[in-house]
């Protein structure tokens, strides 16, 4: 079952700027889920539109098998969103915050979930402040606790680390994992790639309002990524015609110190290595040192998405 199914969701604002085009998506439930893209790719109108705060202009939604558009009251309360900006009332505590947002929800007060919420996000030693005396790590820690108040289904979390420190932000995401193997689906966008391809056991990314791909973490990594075999000389290389053709399946590309090479794999599943590094030395000798290097999710991301650029101009 889905926790979130999307069909052809679209909007076009009313300047004619087509946030969305024809974007279909299916979260699985109890993922963690990654939504990805550059600025400006619809991200945000997505997760507004899950939210009701902005009105799509075509295509369908479900969240847990209801119809998010037609039982709105009922969606609303299965999702908690932490949105990028922070807004408080600046006379709240923390504790009234969440006793206000669970109220909003129809929920009487959990003083004890609450606690744990305060707790786990290290604010119980800021109850007795206003949220005008929080710091901004502390105020980005409320909204989360504000998402989960009245224990959603589904947590959208919108940049959610933007301004946390580095140990906090580990803390964070172990307090996210704990949430998600209790079979809480988490939706995230996060520009830290290297985070979500942590995190994360399902990936979408989008650009200019089109899901680019959108399958599981490990599919993606397995069938998208390369590995490069690169070759230190510790001087600059220049490629011949006859350099060119001869390492062509290798689609190589030189640099200030040596040579890079795309690895593949043979039809017995090994690697092509061994052929490279031989076609290499061939060409320009025995190198200084050498290795392999892996792509990670950002260099997946980046690759995609500037190809989808070079595609629509």
């Amino acid at each position: 079952m889905s926790a979130l199914e999307i069909k052809g969701l679209s909007k076009v604002y009313s300047n004619g700027n087509v946030a969305l085009h024809d974007v279909s998506l299916s979260v699985p439930k109890g993922s963690f889920f990654a939504l990805l893209g550059p600025n400006g790719a619809g991200k945000s109108t997505l997760i507004n539109i899950l939210a009701d705060t902005v009105l799509a202009t075509g295509g369908s939604a479900r969240l847990f098998d209801q119809d998010l558009f037609a039982e709105r009251n009922w969606c609303k309360r299965q999702i908690g969103v932490v949105p990028q900006e922070v807004a408080f009332d600046p006379f709240f505590t923390p504790r009234e915050v969440l006793a206000i947002t669970s109220g909003l929800f129809g929920s009487k007060p959990d003083d004890a979930w609450i606690d744990h919420l305060l707790d786990r996000l290290e604010l119980t030693a800021h109850v007795g402040k206003n949220t005008r005396q929080l710091s901004g790590g502390m105020r980005r820690r409320l909204l989360v606790a504000q998402a989960l108040v009245h224990k959603p289904k589904l947590v959208i979390l919108d940049e959610p680390t933007a301004g946390v420190d580095v140990e906090l932000r580990r803390r964070l995401w172990g307090f996210m994992r704990e949430l998600n193997a209790a079979g809480t689906t988490i939706l995230l966008t996060t520009h830290y790639l290297d985070e979500a391809e942590e995190l994360c056991d399902h990936v979408a990314i989008i650009d200019q309002g089109k899901v680019v791909t959108a399958q599981p973490m490990a599919d993606l990594m397995q069938q998208v990524a390369s590995s490069y075999l690169w070759m230190n000389y510790d001087k600059p290389l220049s490629l011949s015609e006859a350099d060119t053709l001869a390492l062509t399946d290798f689609k190589p590309r030189v640099s200030d110190t040596g040579v890079c090479l795309q690895l593949g794999k043979l039809e017995n599943g090994q690697s092509t290595f061994h052929t490279a590094y031989e076609a290499a030395v061939a060409r320009f000798g025995p190198p200084q040192d050498a290795g392999v290097r892996s792509e990670d999710l950002e260099d997946v991301f980046l690759r995609l998405t500037k190809k989808e650029i070079r595609e629509r101009t």
